[in-house]
């Protein structure tokens, strides 16, 4: 279990940390060329937020068990990033996208994987 765990998490730290990092550093109309027209609804303060919130995320998720230095911070860091999925499934939804609902429905469903896996090894 727990190496399916760590391989889940590993797998949602890239992803998470290419979107943010992606959402954080690049031009508003670059990125709206890449995921969608969505980023135009927002500001780019909030665009900056939400990379930044998902860097962190994804740090959060490898990090404090690897260090083993707080570790209860990961499955906090699985329960910010599933609030985050959700959000943006609030979003596409509105938007009527269903494909970005899926992707979104699929990462959520990981990261409460990893949420209940880690507080049941913990």
């Amino acid at each position: 279990m727990n190496i399916v765990l760590w391989t889940i998490q590993g797998l949602l730290a890239v992803i998470f940390l290419m979107a943010g990092t992606m959402k954080l550093l690049k031009p508003v109309k670059e990125l709206s060329k890449k995921i969608g027209d969505w980023v135009n609804n927002f500001s780019t303060t909030i665009l900056r937020a939400i990379g930044l919130t998902e860097i962190l995320g994804a740090l959060g998720l490898i990090l404090p068990m690897l260090l083993k230095i707080y570790p209860i911070l990961t499955p906090m860091a699985a329960v910010g990033l599933a609030f985050t999925m959700i959000g943006a499934m609030r979003l596409h939804i509105n938007r009527k996208e269903t494909k970005e609902v899926i992707v979104n429905s699929v990462l959520l469903l990981l990261t409460i994987f990893v949420i209940v896996g880690r507080l049941l090894v913990l």
